[in-house]
């Protein structure tokens, strides 16, 4: 019997049993809980990570994004799974942001998309909105914002609605993918062949050496997107900006899947001025 640890949210208990479903063995979801109130996402990872290496679990299930570049001691990203699509979505009576009238207040706990938000329309305001995704849509209904900014991944794997993608966005490093974490070899090759995506790893470890390379974090005003293009290779898109929008740097680049693409667009955004802008 595998034990999957999660956290208790419904966003994360419907990853879980989908990772559950797809592991060549008998499974058990046990929720891991933090004490009191957690904000900051990569803490609940800590609380993942801790109960690993606790033996109270056997893998942990992350969202790909959540997680630190650098992980404990004796622990690894064993396996990430068939992506999601990574882009954000708009939730409202809208479908781009371009639609928006002056002044519509845009609701968002993203840095990242704060940031994006502000760089494409400074006319917006931009409200910080916390919780869970069904909490925010709720929030959205009550009127405390006139349109929502979520993930695509996070709103099809609830069943939730939404109104429009907002390609001029881009997302963080990592969106839409998850990440099984377990100690260094503890699981046979048997549990988690089915759970292997060649170009879900290749991206979302190419994104994750950009934002490693820069000090990024998840909250930090940073996109890293890859993509598999038609003859295998990846193009990188990345943006960095400061959280007001009011200067950015963007590129995209095209290499092979591990030749240090993240590194090489890391290179060139700090030689644009990226450390400036993210200090």
């Amino acid at each position: 019997m595998i034990r999957v640890g999660t956290r208790g949210s419904a966003l994360a208990l419907a990853q879980a049993t989908w990772v559950g479903e797809r592991l060549g063995a008998e499974y058990e979801l046990v929720t891991i809980n933090a004490a009191g109130p957690v904000e900051d996402k990569s803490l609940w990872v800590s609380e993942l990570e801790r109960a690993l290496l606790e033996g109270d679990i056997d893998v942990a299930v992350h969202s790909a994004k959540d997680v630190p570049a650098e992980l404990p001691g004796g622990l690894e990203l064993v396996a990430f799974p068939e992506r999601e699509d990574p882009r954000d979505a708009i939730c409202g009576p809208v479908s781009a942001l371009k639609d928006l009238p002056p002044g519509a207040r845009v609701g968002t706990s993203s840095l990242r998309r704060a940031a994006q938000i502000r760089a494409t329309r400074d006319d917006l305001e931009v409200v910080e909105l916390r919780g869970n995704v069904d909490t925010r849509l709720r929030k959205l209904a009550a009127g405390e914002c006139d349109a929502l900014v979520l993930a695509v991944a996070g709103l099809r794997r609830l069943g939730r609605d939404f109104d429009g993608v907002l390609d001029e966005l881009v997302p963080a490093a990592g969106q839409g993918a998850l990440a099984l974490e377990a100690p260094a070899g503890s699981l046979p090759e048997s549990v988690l062949a089915g759970l292997r995506d060649p170009n879900a790893t290749a991206c979302v470890l190419a994104e994750r050496e950009l934002t490693r390379a820069l000090g990024a974090s998840c909250n930090t005003p940073v996109g890293a997107s890859a993509r598999v293009l038609d003859g295998g290779e990846l193009e990188l898109s990345a943006w960095v900006g400061r959280a007001d929008g009011s200067a950015w740097i963007a590129d995209r680049v095209c290499g092979a899947a591990g030749s240090g693409l993240g590194l090489r667009v890391a290179d060139r955004l700090l030689a644009a001025g990226a450390a400036e802008l993210l200090s």
